[in-house]
């Protein structure tokens, strides 16, 4: 999940995700075969307890660059982005420290909140040398359990963009999946089952070995966004004709046959439109507020999908320039995500909302309101 275009912040573009094992090898400073005794796990080899877990979960993604305080009764996790790894492998490095602090401290208004620090993110780099290295993986290991000792967070979001590629610009080795894997087992180890310990996964579920990783996290958040740019949807729910690689019940699908329970699964949804970045249409991203503006000039022509179950306008020429998401399509989505027994949903990111809320709201209201 990340940044950038048109001043407007957003996660990584999930079409990338078909370059599966395309990254180039990286430098790693050790190369262990994870046999040894000190691989990154202890004898006791600690599991993750999903059992105390609320039933349903909303997960907000909050940046340290956003200026809005997240209503904090309407959520039941935030996972602050981003913190990052030192090049030196000694700490972790927090983006806006004091922003995180000022949020921790709303926990006060909703005594059930629970807040993770998301590391990583599209473009942070690091991964790969650290978890290729039993004394990195142990320091880093150490190193989470500090910070949720520390600033008072209930546990760790992994989001490495991706094991085994180098598409976001950063290192990687062919040895990455493995390793993904023994850095999880150090984590969870170092951390204890009371705190929490999830991981943020591409549409695709590629570059994981799912099947080894989940019994040590605790749920798994899918990036079911950015998948395809206008003239096809950003994240539809069902295949339509204006699907392009995959759409989000899809996504789902993989993820399952990849080995994570229904259960343990959050659907993602984009607080933000994808356009075609075309002068005079709409921009690459767009945030949900900017683009109250853009229907109200009445350019372009609002219209919905029904087999998809989203949003998109058109042009005058009946062309889509822009995919994106309403409350409807975010209710949509909430039911969904109940039927098919998932356990939540989670959004990047809350201040791409407009100022009303409404997307939050409808996420609030479809997940955790009354059936």
């Amino acid at each position: 999940m990340k940044k950038l275009l048109s001043g407007v912040l957003f996660p990584c573009l999930a079409l990338c995700l078909i370059l599966a094992g395309c990254g180039k090898s990286g430098t790693t400073p050790e190369n262990n075969t994870g046999n040894e005794p000190g691989d990154g796990t202890t004898t006791e080899d600690i599991k993750a307890d999903p059992s105390a877990l609320p039933d349903k979960i909303v997960l907000a993604y909050v940046t340290s660059w956003g200026s809005k305080m997240p209503d904090v009764i309407k959520l039941t996790h935030i996972s602050y982005a981003f913190g990052n790894i030192k090049s030196d492998f000694s700490s972790i490095h927090i983006d806006g420290e004091s922003r995180l602090k000022t949020i921790i401290y709303q926990k006060r208004k909703n005594k059930d909140l629970k807040v993770l620090l998301c590391i990583g993110g599209w473009g942070s780099g690091k991964f790969s040398e650290m978890a290729a290295s039993e004394t990195f993986r142990k320091r880093f290991a150490s190193n989470c359990m500090d910070l949720i000792t520390n600033t008072g967070i209930d546990g760790i979001d992994i989001d490495w963009e991706y094991p085994t590629s180098s598409v976001a610009g950063i290192s990687s080795s062919p040895d990455d999946t493995r390793n993904f894997t023994l850095m999880i087992k150090a984590i969870r180890n170092a951390i204890g089952s009371k705190h929490l310990l999830t991981v943020a996964s591409p549409g695709s579920a590629s570059y994981i070995n799912w099947k080894d990783v989940i019994p040590y996290v605790d749920f798994v958040n899918v990036m079911t966004y950015d998948m395809a740019n206008p003239p096809y949807h950003d994240s539809p729910l069902h295949r339509s004709d204006l699907t392009g690689w995959l759409a989000d019940d899809e996504a789902v699908l993989r993820h399952t046959n990849a080995g994570i329970p229904y259960n343990r699964l959050l659907l993602g949804i984009p607080f933000y439109g994808r356009g075609t970045g075309k002068d005079g249409e709409v921009a690459t991203t767009v945030s949900y507020s900017n683009l109250l503006s853009i229907i109200e000039s009445g350019k372009f022509t609002e219209r919905w999908d029904d087999v998809a179950k989203v949003p998109y306008l058109t042009n005058p020429d009946g062309k889509m320039v822009c995919s994106y998401e309403n409350p409807r399509s975010v209710s949509e989505k909430c039911t969904f995500a109940k039927e098919k027994g998932l356990r939540g949903v989670m959004y990047w990111s809350y201040s791409l909302d407009d100022d009303s809320g409404s997307l939050r709201d409808a996420a609030c209201e479809g997940m955790l309101g009354s059936d």
